[in-house]
């Protein structure tokens, strides 16, 4: 891998993580259109911790109170809604983990096709228009119940199909339930701390074990560049999506998926 292929590969994982647009609809597009390699597992690793990293850093004050009423809930029985919402992210993550242990390999051999990808970008981008333009947009975060965060975890599983977004399943499935664009956008990244942990970690373990060759100089341009624009994008999405609304995305999905297909239908 190029120092210029790492670059556009860390920003487009980096943009794309985080807005509801689905990152692997667009990491396919350098490999189908320019014949570019697989980056490997060292740099998927990269990348997850440079994302990581960007949100923990964006929601740091909201993750020391959640992680601190969290454990303070497990040791001393408190009760309060920072506590509250951190069992409910906890509990929005089980599905995910669940579908993953027992999906990953059907996933991987079935639905990692550009056809899939195009299908589920044009799909999931309506299903999102159509919630949005029916969205109460009534409540917080902090209200978020258990069944509440079940559904939403549900959703966040199904974007394991490639194409879905999980951050636009997640905030479909929160706006659907009467969370404010904000409040569902809070929610989403909130969420996406555990499951990128999770999945960072199962990828390091595949790279401890696979004894792949490593390029530092690609990993660091990895790293650094997925750490900033996620860190912009968070920042930008979350000002701009009450004034905007999910409709921009919309229409870029749309166009995405077309023009996948177009280009699908040309080869």
């Amino acid at each position: 891998m190029s120092h210029f292929e790492a670059f556009v590969l860390a920003l487009i994982q980096g943009l794309t993580e985080f807005l509801p647009i689905s990152s692997s609809a667009h990491l396919i597009l350098p490999s189908e259109v320019f014949g570019w390699d697989d980056q490997g597992l060292a740099f998927d690793v990269a990348v997850h911790v440079g994302t990581l990293a960007a949100v923990i850093l964006y929601f740091r004050k909201e993750v020391i109170a959640l992680l601190g009423a969290w454990v303070g809930s497990i040791f001393q029985g408190r009760r309060c809604a920072e506590a509250k919402l951190a069992w409910m992210i906890v509990l929005a993550t089980i599905p995910a983990c669940l579908f993953g242990l027992f999906m990953k390999d059907i996933i991987e051999l079935y639905l990692r096709s550009a056809w899939v990808i195009a299908a589920t970008t044009i799909f999931f981008g309506l299903l999102l228009w159509w919630v949005d333009s029916r969205a109460t947009q009534q409540d917080n975060e902090y209200q978020a119940d258990w069944k509440r965060s079940l559904f939403i975890g549900l959703a966040q599983a199904a974007a394991m199909i490639p194409g879905t977004s999980r951050s636009g399943a997640t905030m479909t499935a929160a706006l659907h339930l009467g969370f404010t664009r904000e409040a569902a956008a809070r929610f989403s990244f909130l969420m996406s701390i555990p499951i990128i942990l999770l999945a960072g970690g199962y990828l390091g373990t595949k790279l401890v074990t696979s004894g792949e060759a490593i390029e530092f100089g690609a990993l660091g341009i990895g790293l650094a560049v997925s750490f900033v624009s996620a860190y912009a994008c968070i920042h930008v999405f979350l000002k701009l999506v009450t004034r905007l609304g999910m409709l921009p995305f919309v229409i870029y999905r749309l166009l995405l998926g077309a023009g996948l297909i177009a280009f699908l239908l040309n080869q």
